[in-house]
């Protein structure tokens, strides 16, 4: 096998391999992970070949996160491998990748009725249901939650045959060789795992499997080889940084086409008239093809596609187009009427607010997901198979949606998994994999698929729209008593749900999910404080907008409520912002040390007036096994606006996988953070957004982004992913840094929306 960047990053290999350790319990479904010639496979997760190339199994989106990485390095750490001789091959979709993690979170969302017998990962009714469905969704940073230890097992029992394979060979204890750098090792004799992989194959997996101790907290992603303490550097870096790395838009395929879209606006939209013959003249045009709601072009390039659908000029009719003073009107009257259904109560929750000592509201515009790659997908349909080629954080969600609209069995659907240039949820829907299939069956030939951004800014489902209304009781001395949130909103994730688990359309699922209060649309409202009074309210609202997830989903939307308001309390009672959240965290002690180093880290001063330095945290998962973040905002109010001048995050993850790939998701996820709260948001006007690019979002340029610092709380707790959490707690620090900058206090997401 010739190694090379590519090779390394996809790590295919086919036919005749030898096949080791599938069957730790039974099974309904086959090994995915077939090894090829001169390999040995181990599990569903890993391989490893003659010329001693470790290939590992990926069942995740790689979209930025780092999980073609983290996984990885997992098994190589477990294994004793050279991370030089690591290689990846996303894994087909397989009921052996399932995620239970996910699946008990979602249980809500495909088991309504009785959520509570299968809301737990190792569920007997939740594990039946994610294996047959092959449930191996990304999302919500369940990669390491999910398949961490699998991946451990699988390569703790792989190094422990090899290591009796070479013990036979020395006559020797197995128990006393040692595996490092790609060898297995006793005393001055060593043997490298390509050596004794194919002969291990002999040797039964010790059960349960030699895990090794897990490497110290101060060093998460180093481990020692011969006194040496390296890093693991993420994998597909070389190739996005030569442009080698391949997205389903660069998929070339023999006979190829290229077709673009228009499709209607926001709402029920139907086709209703296009002007064919102003295309005719249009070069290297091949085909126009009009479904129930959409018209694409197909051409000899896309750009040629492009320009026939403008001189089409296609109109559709629209019924139920949301507009936003329809849907302002419609979450207005819903805040100030209606009482709600309790989510979560502490104490005697409302009950203990006779009259507030204050009440604020907080709204929310609808936002979007600014990803650089827009919706694309390629496809090849034969007499008996469709081939997909396509970034999706749901494939078997794509499978069976592409199988049912052409009239074939999912397992005639084939999809070849691509990374996705950013999705921050974006990929979980895939209506553009159906429009690939549909065009590949009328034209006969592969196609490639492309939206442009106008249409992937017209069609992509927004974070929902809200308004919230945050009541307190205080005590005499400022602390607070009770605490009440209501939330005015759609019950978005189970519209969400409806879509990709029951296959409804947009407009269906809205009406399906109708009056239905939604646990997962207000997640994260109780706050993290020991308030002794406190609940959360859900007021289910219709609006003619479909709704979906983006980056820190309920988080991003009742962490900004909750610190303002938090916030707003302590500055009315003339309490210091940082002692007075502390006061209420007697019972949290990881959240608090998060806002005392970030307090180091900002040299904060307390929040004096004009200081311009604001403070927020949030707790996602519970105390013992999830994330804590704080953040302190340094912003400035002058001519050219608001600008933030630097984020000082404290950030406790339990146990730290991979130092380098968790510092990149924080950054990530705080100019992110920094994006949704000084724009990235859109209005609707007879169901069009207004805004169909990316200049219209104002997005942080390098030139806006702040200065920022980290600092990584070490800890044993369990690991928890960085992904969602360093978006969350932005937008409310930069509100409580623009209030001790200008004395101005905004309420409302994105905060240039307000007047300043």
């Amino acid at each position: 096998m010739h190694v090379t960047r590519r090779g390394l990053l996809i790590g295919a290999a086919a036919g005749g391999g030898l096949l080791l350790a599938w069957s730790f319990q039974p099974r309904r479904f086959t090994n995915p992970l077939l090894p090829g010639e001169n390999e040995l496979g181990v599990g569903a997760w890993l391989k490893i070949a003659r010329d001693g190339v470790v290939t590992v199994a990926v069942p995740q989106l790689e979209m930025g996160q780092g999980v073609t990485t983290l996984l990885p390095q997992v098994v190589a750490v477990e294994l004793g491998a050279d991370w030089r001789q690591v290689a990846v091959q996303p894994a087909p979709v397989s009921g052996a990748y399932a995620n239970l993690p996910l699946a008990a979170r979602w249980s809500p969302l495909w088991q309504p009725a009785i959520p509570a017998l299968a809301d737990e990962p190792d569920d007997w009714l939740l594990r039946r249901w994610a294996e047959s469905k092959r449930f191996t969704m990304t999302a919500d940073g369940t990669s390491l939650a999910a398949y961490e230890q699998p991946c451990r097992e699988a390569a703790a029992s792989a190094r422990a045959m090899l290591a009796q394979t070479a013990a036979a060979r020395w006559n020797v204890d197995w128990e006393g060789c040692q595996a490092s750098a790609g060898f297995i090792l006793h005393g001055d004799k060593r043997a490298t795992f390509g050596e004794l992989a194919e002969e291990a194959a002999q040797y039964d997996p010790p059960s349960p499997p030699p895990l090794r101790p897990a490497p110290a907290v101060d060093q998460p992603d180093r481990i020692a080889e011969g006194g040496e303490v390296f890093a693991f550097p993420r994998l597909d870096l070389p190739a996005k940084v030569d442009g080698s790395l391949l997205f389903a838009a660069d998929v070339r395929l023999p006979d190829m086409v290229f077709a673009a879209v228009r499709q209607g606006p926001q709402g029920i939209a139907e086709l209703a008239e296009f002007d064919k013959d102003a295309a005719k003249g249009q070069a290297g045009l091949r085909q126009v093809i009009n479904g129930k709601r959409w018209l694409a072009a197909v051409a000899d390039t896309w750009w040629a596609a492009e320009r026939a659908l403008e001189a089409m000029q296609p109109r559709f009719r629209i019924q139920e187009a949301p507009d936003s003073a329809t849907i302002e009107e419609l979450l207005d009257t819903a805040i100030r009427t209606e009482p709600g259904e309790t989510i979560w109560k502490r104490g005697d929750g409302k009950d203990a607010i006779d009259k507030p000592d204050l009440a604020l509201r907080y709204d929310f515009a609808p936002a979007v997901h600014g990803t650089i790659e827009t919706a694309s997908a390629t496809a090849r349909l034969t007499d008996d198979k469709l081939e997909l080629w396509i970034a999706t954080q749901a494939p078997e969600a794509v499978r069976k949606a592409a199988a049912d609209t052409l009239g074939m069995s999912e397992r005639q659907v084939v999809l070849y998994p691509v990374p996705a240039g950013g999705s921050f949820d974006r990929r979980l829907e895939h209506d553009h994999a159906i429009q690939a299939a549909l065009i590949a069956r009328e034209t006969g030939r592969p196609v490639s698929l492309i939206w442009s951004r106008q249409q992937e800014q017209l069609a992509l489902r927004p974070r929902t729209p809200a308004a919230a209304l945050l009541t307190a009781k205080l005590a005499p001395q400022g602390n607070i008593l009770a605490w009440r949130s209501r939330w005015a909103m759609p019950a978005t994730a189970r519209e969400f749900g409806q879509r990709l688990f029951e296959g409804r359309t947009s407009w269906a699922a809205i009406n399906k999910v109708d009056g239905v209060a939604d646990p997962l649309a207000v997640e994260g409202a109780l706050p993290p404080y020991g308030i002794p009074n406190a609940e959360v309210s859900h007021v289910p609202v219709r609006i003619p907008l479909a709704t979906g997830r983006l980056r820190g989903n309920a988080h991003a939307l009742t962490a900004f409520a909750t610190e303002c308001f938090f916030d707003e309390i302590a500055h009315r009672n003339d309490r210091e912002p940082l002692s007075f959240r502390i006061e209420h965290l007697g019972h949290d002690l990881r959240l608090a040390q998060c806002l005392q180093r970030a307090a180091r880290l900002a040299e904060w001063d307390g929040g004096n007036d004009a200081s311009g330095q604001g403070l927020a945290c949030h707790r996602m998962g519970h105390i013992e096994n999830g994330g804590c973040i704080a953040v302190i905002a340094t912003a400035t109010r002058g001519e050219g606006g608001v600008r933030v001048e630097k984020l000082s995050a404290a950030v406790d993850i339990g146990r730290i996988v991979n130092l380098d790939i968790a510092r990149q998701q924080i950054e990530g996820g705080l100019i992110f953070g920094l994006g949704v709260a000084l724009g990235a948001a859109t209005d609707y006007e007879g169901g069009i957004a207004t805004s169909l690019r990316l200049a219209d979002l104002a997005l942080p340029r390098l030139a806006d982004s702040p200065e920022i610092a980290i600092d990584f709380v070490a800890s044993d707790a369990p690991a928890f992913d960085p992904g969602e959490l360093g978006t969350v707690a932005v937008a409310p620090a930069v509100a409580n840094a623009l209030f001790s900058a200008a004395g101005i206090r905004l309420r409302r997401l994105p905060l240039l929306s307000a007047t300043l």
